[in-house]
């Protein structure tokens, strides 16, 4: 698999990406285009955490900056982890699956304190 590319939409199409020197740094590009982050497992379970982080209302809304509780889908994003976790159960490594674990151990106990 290490013959796989990277790709980036513009203007309707697939363009190969640039080698690892001109990797997403996160700041616009000179065209005005953001730079992402590669995404791999772990920036995938971190994004839905911080997901569930702003729907419990323990850190802002990116956009506003404002805290705001959503139990509802704070709720629905930690099941979503959770299927994760055992639709991939023996496909992680031992550090993905610990990481899955600790991440929804800590979200649940946040719900339930939030919740109660």
């Amino acid at each position: 698999m290490s013959d796989e590319k990277d790709f980036v939409m513009k203007d309707g199409g697939a363009e190969e990406k640039k080698g690892p020197a001109e990797e997403a740094t996160g700041k616009a590009s000179a065209t005005g285009e953001a730079n992402l982050p590669k995404i791999d497992f772990a920036t995938f379970v971190f994004s839905l955490n911080s997901s569930v982080l702003v729907h419990l209302g323990q850190i802002g809304d990116p956009a506003t900056g404002e805290k705001a509780r959503n139990l509802t889908l704070a709720k629905q994003t930690i099941d979503i982890l959770a299927m994760l976790e055992e639709k991939t159960k023996g496909n992680l490594t031992d550090d993905e699956a610990a990481m899955l674990k600790n991440i929804l151990y800590d979200l649940r106990i946040i719900y339930v304190r939030e919740s109660g």
